[in-house]
């Protein structure tokens, strides 16, 4: 059997992973084997890593090369440069990965470059298509400052949407001026409404606010609480605010993939989709780095690279 390095939970939030030796996983038949040559971390991974499950394998964006095509003849073939959303298991050497959740990569592309693409972009893509035709419509748009919000903002700015978005402070706002957002505000309460469509991901008290922003008739899409502190909706205040208002919560999940990750790789490659990267690390700086993102110290993405380890 073939050992390889990845990183393993601690259940230790100031140091959430560390190194351990493993077996090289073996891959289903309709899965390819890939040598992982960056990654990229969600938060909501961090906040899975507080309390980790048993035998929780953390990584679901990596980029790499495939050293092994998949047996049942799907996908890319071995020496292929892809990027993929593998269920699990990614921060390692080697992860094996469904065919279905891979796109392979133009020579345009890097690793660092791809492997911050798939649940950000995925999410955003789908959030897209969930809030319907956006051409001419105004859109809010709360916790916008990770990797999400900048996909979301370019790709609804370049589809004639008026987004206006909500970040923690003025330096985190700039990057999604220049990529599109028509306003940035600072707290929900100081957004300018009406909005036909808003996008909430932060909970607590700035779900009702952003709520009280929308036009008659509009649809408010709920899709994560990253502030951590639950809503409270009064229905009341429900009664006196917008009219015929939709609540919608949002999943990005559903395989496959492979569409959705081949169409980011198409817009990146053509200058309509730029990754937002905030930091670039080798993978010994995972620990620091999952605790950064947690503490929301990084905007964007962050992407780790593997290599030797020490």
């Amino acid at each position: 059997m073939h050992r390889m390095q990845r990183l393993i939970p601690t259940g230790n939030p100031a140091r959430p992973v560390a190194f351990a030796e493993d077996v090289q996983p073996v891959p289903q038949p309709d899965e390819a084997l890939i040598r992982v040559e960056a990654f990229a971390p969600n938060r909501g991974e961090t906040f899975l890593l507080e309390r980790p499950r048993p035998g929780l394998l953390p990584g679901k964006d990596v980029a790499g090369l495939v050293v092994q095509a998949a047996a049942d003849g799907s996908g890319p073939q071995i020496g292929a440069r892809v990027v993929g959303h593998p269920p699990q298991g990614g921060w390692a050497e080697y992860a094996a990965v469904p065919t279905h959740s891979l796109a392979v990569l133009p020579d345009g592309i890097g690793a660092v470059q791809a492997a911050a693409l798939p649940l950000a972009g995925i999410t955003a893509l789908r959030l897209l298509r969930t809030a319907g035709g956006v051409t001419g419509r105004r859109i809010l748009l709360t916790g916008a400052s990770g990797g999400v919000g900048h996909y979301f903002t370019e790709l609804a700015a370049a589809a004639g949407a008026e987004v206006s978005v909500v970040t923690a402070t003025p330096s985190r706002g700039e990057r999604l001026l220049e990529l599109g957002a028509a306003a940035v505000v600072h707290e929900v309460t100081e957004a300018q409404g009406p909005f036909d469509v808003v996008l909430e991901s932060t909970g607590g008290a700035d779900l009702p606010a952003a709520l009280s922003k929308l036009a008659p008739g509009g649809t408010l899409i709920w899709f994560g609480q990253a502030g951590r502190t639950p809503v409270t909706l009064d229905f009341f205040d429900l009664l006196a605010g917008c009219e015929g208002a939709t609540i919608r919560h949002f999943h990005y999940a559903g395989a496959p993939y492979g569409p959705d990750l081949t169409t980011l790789v198409r817009l990146v490659n053509g200058g309509r989709l730029h990754p937002e990267i905030g930091r670039v690390a080798d993978w010994e700086q995972t620990a620091r780095t999952l605790v950064d993102l947690r503490e929301r110290r990084i905007r964007g993405k962050a992407v780790l690279t593997t290599g030797s380890v020490r």
